[in-house]
């Protein structure tokens, strides 16, 4: 007995035992290109969590799209950062990254590389697969919704300043997911008629979705890196970045206590 008790007090001493963030780079291929993602979770049990994919904007996998994984992890989650131009390749370039994008906006490869990545984040012994969601920044936000629309094992998607793309006849009566989409009212690349044009697609479809418009924000409102200038059409917005990831959070505890309840 006295020695249960002093293990009992060793422990009170000690303190709860504190989580440690786990990353690593995860390797994987798609039609004969190495891909590199990056996996982020804590160690603080291995029991199956919820996985969320991170898909980047068009700079590729850099440390905005890490530091968002790495959120995620410690919110709970095992998260995955998605590397769609292969080899973990990234730029600072803004012709290039039109160039790297614009080979995969509006083309199958897009959604095929989407799809592998998610595989490898359902495949993860940590994950349960039956609780996925993808979220994407600009490029990506275009790219998880191209996810959804192709019938993709997700509860749930949000985009963050992404365009929104249309989806093709008939393929929204395979959708899964529950969309959610963080837009920035002023922001002049993703038009007022594009945004209605979408509204009207997912009201026809049926869909499960939210638009919530953030007053003032622009392009890339929740990325510090995108400086502070409007006029440029691209610019932090701290408290669109601050709400944004607050309707996240809600989402997605909304969304994951539904199969918790299964």
């Amino acid at each position: 007995m006295k020695q249960v008790l002093t293990i009992i007090l060793a422990l009170m001493v000690a303190g709860p035992v504190q989580a440690k963030l786990v990353t690593q780079t995860v390797a994987y291929h798609q039609d004969g290109t190495v891909f590199e993602g990056y996996l982020a979770y804590d160690d603080l049990s291995r029991a199956r969590r919820p996985g969320v994919l991170v898909v980047h904007e068009w700079w590729g996998l850099n440390d905005y799209a890490k530091e968002r994984a790495r959120q995620l992890a410690a919110l709970g989650y095992v998260a995955l950062a998605a590397d769609m131009y292969g080899q973990g390749a990234v730029t600072g370039d803004p012709q290039e990254a039109a160039k790297w994008s614009g080979e995969l906006k509006g083309k199958p490869v897009l959604r095929a590389r989407a799809q592998a990545a998610l595989k490898v984040l359902a495949e993860n012994p940590l994950v349960d697969p039956r609780r996925l969601a993808a979220i994407g920044f600009c490029f990506g936000g275009t790219t998880v919704l191209e996810l959804a629309y192709s019938g993709a094992n997700l509860m749930g998607v949000v985009s963050f300043h992404g365009g929104l793309p249309l989806p093709q006849p008939g393929e929204m009566k395979h959708l899964k997911a529950r969309i959610l989409v963080l837009h920035g009212a002023d922001d002049p690349h993703v038009p007022a008629g594009e945004v209605a044009a979408w509204q009207a697609a997912m009201r026809q479809a049926g869909a499960d979705w939210q638009l919530i418009c953030f007053g003032g924000a622009v392009h890339s409102f929740s990325n510090p890196a995108a400086g502070s200038d409007k006029a440029r059409g691209a610019a932090y917005d701290a408290p669109a970045a601050r709400r944004s990831w607050r309707y996240l959070q809600s989402f997605f505890q909304e969304l994951f206590a539904v199969r918790a309840r299964d």
